[in-house]
């Protein structure tokens, strides 16, 4: 029987991604927590324990009243009717809403409305058809790269919580919406390789840590790239990590073999946002020195920050901005989406400069789709890559998911006081600060600090709290992983290793989403129980 806690089995499983190695975690908490007392506790996950309520429901009418639309057109034979009509349809649905205002689903229905009509100045019979047919989901979506009210309400959205303050903003660029934002990530890689934009070999940059898809996708043979690591593990002087990224980490970008740079903004562990230095220091880089860095910018956590500001309003011409709904609606099994690239940019621009044997080979792959490949924009082309090119016609993310995502964003563009934004933020500073007080670690106050993660560096804590020769015994006694084993094995509770994100080798990652506040006491009292443990053994080996 293999011993979950011997030093083999954990450098063994070690080397698998921190999301495999959840599993086996998830399965020895639970077995500890049915022979003890203990409860188990996952906070190896980021999936909220919450979700938008009011946007759903506001979906849920919507749909009514479109099924309702649909029996109008033929209901003669039972469990089949047709599809919504045009003529008409605005003044029907304001009859609906004019009934129906009982709830909060169906008060939000009406305001998003107004919104779309009043504010973007939308046709009301073709805006209110399209959410008829998109919520009914009785055609493709057309356009596939993004319906075309689907990205009205989307990209005022994205200019408010990524940073472009002002609400008529947003016209400058296009969106490609997507099945989540792993998706997101897959076309991006996939589209730069097939346009020669990223060529398998070239040098990359990786800005550390990371959500562990970005460390593992450069691996891969199609692309095998030459990894570059910017990193944020520096500890400060007085030896706490600030999770920043110092200057000489940055300026490696200001070389011009590196073509391309994969961030998470705010990051995905620890959960920082980028300074307002480190976002001057990449205009520079890229005015200066870089002119053709591509960013990949994954920015999921942005709406949980203070202030947050995105490089895709900073360096909008380099910037492929990646950002999902599923955390912040609690939607992660809606896998909700889109890629934000500027209209003016300079993937176009690289594309038209490119060698003519390059040129030749995506008049081949694209020729299918236009006569003038040329023309083509890169968004359009990846639009056209997730399906092979050959199935560009039925590419694109489901109507019934566009439209849901249009009400979340509409939801959010309504509230001019940031209502849910504040409330989500409080929860998630509560949960954080639950954990580390108790702990009874420090956590030195940062602005920049978002908190949706945590990543703890035991290995500062065993230095701070017992000294050097305590910090210096640890390693050769157990390896880095047992920490987050013997948290499973003995606590009941799943956290991950910081390692598989290119973090510091002894931290943890916990994710303050998908627990309440008092699971956070409990997660926090049994990461410094594990750590006052190891003193004692080392105490022991001492003696």
């Amino acid at each position: 029987m293999i011993d979950p806690l011997s030093r083999d089995y954990e450098e063994r499983l070690n080397r698998m991604s921190p999301f495999e190695i959840k599993n086996e975690l998830i399965e020895l908490a639970k077995s500890d927590a049915r022979k003890s007392s203990a409860t188990f506790l996952n906070a190896g996950r980021g999936n909220p324990n919450w979700i938008s309520a009011d946007a759903r429901e506001a979906f849920y009418a919507l749909g009514t009243f479109a099924l309702a639309e649909c029996r109008r057109t033929y209901s003669e034979a039972p469990g089949i009717a047709g599809l919504p009509g045009k003529d008409g349809i605005a003044d029907r649905f304001e009859k609906y809403l004019a009934d129906h205002s009982s709830t909060e689903g169906e008060k939000l229905l009406a305001d998003a409305y107004k919104y779309m009509t009043a504010t973007l100045r939308c046709d009301r019979d073709d805006l209110v058809h399209e959410w008829a047919e998109g919520i009914t989901g009785d055609q493709y979506p057309t356009p596939p790269r993004i319906l075309k009210y689907t990205e009205a309400a989307i990209l005022p959205y994205v200019a408010q919580e990524l940073g472009q303050r002002d609400p008529g903003a947003g016209k400058e660029y296009d969106l490609f919406a997507v099945e989540g934002g792993t998706a997101g990530m897959c076309y991006v890689f996939d589209s730069l390789q097939a346009n020669h934009l990223v060529n398998k070999g070239d040098r990359i940059a990786l800005m550390a840590p990371l959500f562990t898809p970005y460390l593992e996708i450069p691996d891969l043979d199609r692309f095998d790239f030459d990894v570059v690591t910017v990193s944020a593990n520096k500890v400060e002087a007085d030896g706490y990590h600030y999770w920043q990224y110092p200057d000489s980490e940055l300026d490696k970008l200001r070389d011009p073999s590196v073509k391309l740079v994969c961030m998470i903004n705010p990051s995905n562990p620890p959960s920082y946002r980028l300074s307002d230095h480190d976002l001057e220091r990449f205009v520079d880089i890229v005015k200066k020195d870089n002119p053709n860095l591509i960013i990949v910018s994954d920015e999921v956590y942005g709406t949980f920050a203070q202030d947050f500001e995105s490089l895709l309003y900073k360096l909008p011409a380099n910037t492929l901005c990646v950002y999902s709904f599923s955390k912040y609606f609690g939607a992660t099994g809606w896998r909700l989406a889109v890629i934000a690239a500027a209209k003016e940019n300079i993937f176009d621009r690289m594309i038209a400069n490119l060698p003519q044997a390059e040129k030749d080979d995506l008049n081949k792959r694209y020729s299918s789709l236009t006569l003038d490949v040329g023309s083509l924009k890169f968004i359009d082309r990846m639009v056209a890559d997730s399906r092979d090119v050959a199935l560009n016609h039925t590419a694109g993310l489901s109507t019934p998911q566009q439209i849901q995502m249009s009400l979340f964003a509409i939801k959010c563009l309504l509230d001019t006081d940031d209502v849910y934004k504040g409330k989500m933020q409080a929860m998630i500073h509560d949960r954080l600060t639950a954990l580390w007080e108790n702990t009874g670690f420090k956590m030195p106050d940062d602005p920049l600090r978002v908190g949706y993660y945590s990543e703890i560096d035991m290995m500062v804590w065993a230095r701070k709290l017992y000294g050097d020769d305590f910090a210096a015994w640890l390693p050769s006694a157990h390896n880095p992983l047992d920490v987050t084993m013997r948290l499973a094995v003995e606590k009941g509770i799943v956290v991950l290793n910081g390692s598989g994100f290119d973090g510091p080798e002894w931290s943890i990652r916990t994710s303050e989403a998908n627990l309440d506040r008092d699971s956070y006491v409990i997660i926090g009292q049994k990461v410094r129980q594990i750590l006052d443990e190891y003193h004692q053994e080392y105490l022991s080996a001492k003696k």
